[in-house]
């Protein structure tokens, strides 16, 4: 069958939108058909090519769509015709190897990823394996839960991880598309949050969202001023995609805590061994999360304890949308509503 969708054919070209032939579903898979898909800054590095592991081209982007699913393949049973599903950046793993059979099945070094080593959402239809695609909660929208199937479940994850407890500080660095998301988890699981960015209105958003002490790293030192406020936290979560973001958020936990790499910048940082080991930090990577955290992840916005700020667009916009995200205009996170 034919898709209009929207297709990286050489880095750093725009997206190509135009029709594609979408193949039936095969044994275990599912035909989708597109409702949504959020915007990941993700997207924007498939398009780029600027990562260390290079996409497969041509591809379709896109790893926070919600759809309906049409059609079922062979062998699916846990899935019917009219679900509702999400398709995820854990498109699929092998199921076998020590980290699947662990529930760690987004280290498995045989996974696919949506939108970048498999064709993904940025399409009218999409064929996807039943048994990695998100089950949707009933009492939410498409479109508002979008984002939760990528920047939902990797801060959440993040944060699950960190080893804070509730009534500690936490400070995120980046109150973007996953930041005001992370703020938002942090909040429910009973966090004290520190929030830092270097706009003004991402830090607005911030307090509206119900941080408890907001830095603008343009203009004061969030090491310091962290420091002098709550004597450092007992993890920062960075998902700025900056080496100096990282480089601070390091420096503002206190003896004991930990530091979460989520943002992925082409760079590296310096960790100080001494004081690494002097201080016993922890400093942890954390991508996105399996199908038991997605379930969790999701089922905290199902409660309305967390909700993305959206704003939509059409799927023959998607080369607007990402060069507002290459300025930074994008205040929470772009879907596409099919």
């Amino acid at each position: 069958m034919k898709a209009k969708a929207a297709v990286v054919n050489e880095f750093n070209e725009k997206l190509e939108v135009k029709e594609v032939t979408i193949s039936k579903p095969g044994l275990g898979e599912i035909l989708v058909k597109m409702e949504a898909c959020g915007v990941c800054h993700t997207d924007l590095h498939a398009a780029q090519g600027d990562w260390p592991v290079k996409p497969k081209l041509p591809v379709i982007p896109g790893h926070e769509g919600v759809g309906i699913v049409e059609e079922i393949g062979e062998g699916v049973t846990s899935i019917k015709v009219g679900d509702r599903v999400g398709i995820p950046w854990l498109f699929k793993a092998c199921g076998e190897c020590e980290f699947c059979l662990a529930g760690k099945e987004t280290l498995c070094m045989d996974q696919l990823n949506g939108g970048y080593s498999a064709d993904g959402a940025f399409s009218e239809y999409c064929v996807a394996s039943a048994d990695y695609v998100a089950r949707i909660p009933e009492n939410v929208d498409s479109v508002e839960i979008a984002p939760i199937l990528c920047a939902g479940v990797t801060t959440y994850k993040a944060l699950k991880i960190s080893g804070a407890k509730p009534g500690d500080w936490v400070a995120i660095y980046g109150i973007g598309g996953l930041g005001h998301v992370a703020l938002q988890y942090a909040k429910a699981m009973g966090f004290k949050v520190v929030a830092v960015d270097i706009q003004d209105d991402k830090l607005t958003l911030a307090k509206e969202l119900g941080a408890d002490l907001t830095i603008n790293g343009k203009n004061t030192d969030p090491v310091e001023k962290i420091k002098e406020e709550t004597g450092g936290v007992q993890s920062s979560i960075s998902v700025a995609v900056t080496k100096v973001a990282f480089e601070q958020a390091y420096h503002s936990v206190k003896r004991g805590g930990s530091v979460v790499l989520v943002g992925l910048p082409n760079d590296e940082i310096p960790v100080p061994i001494f004081d690494t080991v002097l201080n016993g930090v922890s400093v942890k990577g954390s991508i996105v999360g399996t199908r038991k955290d997605m379930q969790e992840a999701l089922q905290f916005a199902a409660d309305g304890k967390v909700k993305a700020i959206v704003s939509t667009a059409k799927l023959e916009n998607i080369n607007d949308v990402l060069n507002d995200m290459v300025h930074g205009k994008i205040n929470g996170r772009v879907v596409l509503e099919f």
